[in-house]
């Protein structure tokens, strides 16, 4: 049984960011299960971009992995104030690039019997934030090497 299978609730901590704006981008994901335990990790390298499409990769990779490991609740905790807003309908999405990322993210989100999401701040999120530098820092190695 996989971990994500044994919590009946999913928690993933959501970071995104860019170097520039836009510039190197990258994201993180930690997953963990009710009692804290860490039972996946996500993180990729998305060439130039913006940071907030950025936190919108890095939800849907989320959202993608709890659905593909059987997930019925999940609980989204993320520094970005804007994607938080913008998922609780607080906020509209102007920006024409973000919106297929919302449209899809909303869709997702839809699928699950219980979907929250929350703002948290930064020290919060300090190991998404982790993974999502090491993502920028891979890609930079690539484009380097």
């Amino acid at each position: 049984m996989s971990p994500a299978r044994a919590a009946g609730r999913l928690i993933a901590r959501v970071d995104g960011g860019s170097r520039g704006n836009p510039g190197p981008a990258g994201f993180g994901v930690v997953l963990e299960n009710e009692a804290g335990a860490v039972c996946g990790e996500l993180k990729a390298y998305l060439g130039r971009q913006t940071n907030n499409y950025a936190e919108y990769q890095g939800l849907l990779a989320a959202l993608r992995w709890a659905r593909e490991h059987g997930v019925g609740e999940i609980e989204v905790r993320a520094d970005s104030e804007l994607m938080v807003r913008q998922m609780t309908g607080r906020y509209q999405v102007r920006s024409e690039a973000l919106r297929p990322l919302f449209e899809e993210a909303r869709t997702l989100a839809a699928g699950f019997a219980e979907f929250r999401i929350v703002h948290v701040p930064r020290e919060e999120n300090r190991a998404a934030d982790r993974l999502a530098n090491e993502a920028m820092d891979d890609g930079a190695a690539a484009y380097h090497a």
